[in-house]
């Protein structure tokens, strides 16, 4: 009898062990593996939109733009209807010299990288070209399309005379402040005013090389659109026609506006990002202002909601923030909207 009883309670826990253990199963089916999250989330292939569910987007003139804002049909109009337009998860490891590696800080929640589209007629911007791959065993690598790094002699000599001043003339003009070899090259994607995925690239200063291509990750896995990223050469070096085009720039040897003294740019250590929508506005005795680009007049006025505004809820500011560059919308002298730099220590 004793016997009997033993048994059944053997087989009732035993029943009980495999009603638990499918309980747990089902408890649990979201949890994956590597090889089952790979399967359900493959890459995306070329032509593949890269365009978010418009569903999630902000509304841009609820002020909340969060680096979303859909893509303007036609002309983009600002304040009372006036219309200027422009002129022209898991942690991500970095691969440097010698297979050296630097994480970088995961992020909740963060998916992989979308896949460019591979259109054959999409033209790289002239400094990936004069680069090309002469200096790929010095770069450093986020991803396939983000990376930074030295000038090839090449890209050097092109950007000597127009951005990087050219001394080699002049018999007593002094050496610039900042050397070649202390500058790189970063190419990015980024999402256009059109929706388009396209090639990007800035020259920076090192010490904040790594920075921008955490940050121009982070605003093209969001979406966050720039008109274009190109290098202040390709508009002779004139800070004024580089804003006018609404190009997103970074080195230019320049002095400040208005003053003898350096720029930041002249350093490689200050972005403007889509200057049009984010001009300079400096305050006058009498009481005028000055706007840079002069056509950005509509913007000057911050007050206003329209999209591609930068402010303090914008998602632009706060990667920038985050990795410790100033804002020049927090100035008082002078409201620069555009403008974001990163001293070195």
């Amino acid at each position: 009898m004793k016997r009997d009883k033993m048994l059944k309670m053997i087989v009732i826990l035993a029943a009980i062990v495999v009603i638990a253990g499918s309980i747990s199963k089902l408890l649990h089916r979201d949890s994956l593996t590597l090889m089952d999250y790979a399967d359900l989330h493959p890459t995306p292939q070329p032509g593949e939109s890269l365009t978010a569910d418009p569903s999630n987007s902000e509304d841009p003139e609820s002020g909340a733009s969060e680096g979303w804002v859909p893509a303007p049909s036609g002309e983009s109009e600002g304040p009372e209807g006036q219309t200027p337009q422009p002129t022209g998860g898991p942690s991500h490891v970095f691969s440097g010299d010698n297979g050296s590696q630097a994480s970088l800080p995961s992020e909740e929640g963060s998916s992989s990288l979308p896949s460019k589209d591979t259109d054959p007629s999409q033209e790289q911007p002239v400094g990936a070209v004069l680069n090309g791959s002469s200096m790929e065993d010095q770069r450093v690598s986020l991803t396939e399309d983000f990376y930074y790094e030295p000038l090839s002699n090449k890209l050097k000599r092109y950007v000597t005379g127009i951005s990087y001043p050219d001394t080699s003339s002049e018999k007593d003009s002094p050496e610039p402040e900042i050397s070649l070899d202390e500058l790189r090259y970063v190419h990015i994607l980024h999402i256009d005013y059109e929706g388009n995925s396209v090639p990007g690239e800035l020259i920076c200063n090192e010490y904040i090389a790594e920075d921008l291509v955490e940050i121009f990750y982070e605003l093209y896995r969001n979406e966050y659109r720039l008109q274009s990223v190109l290098l202040i050469d390709e508009y002779e070096g004139d800070d004024n026609a580089s804003m006018e085009a609404n190009n997103t720039s970074c080195f230019n040897y320049r002095p400040l506006t208005n003053s003898a003294s350096l720029s930041m740019h002249a350093y490689g250590l200050a972005v403007d990002i889509n200057p049009l929508y984010n001009p300079y506005v400096a305050f006058k005795k009498d009481g005028s202002q000055e706007i840079l680009p002069a056509s950005a007049q509509p913007y000057a006025d911050r007050k206003e909601s329209f999209p591609y505004k930068i402010d303090e809820d914008d998602l632009c500011y706060k990667l920038f923030t985050q990795h410790g560059f100033i804002w020049g919308g927090n100035w008082n002298n002078v409201k620069d909207y555009q403008h974001f730099q990163k001293s070195k220590p």
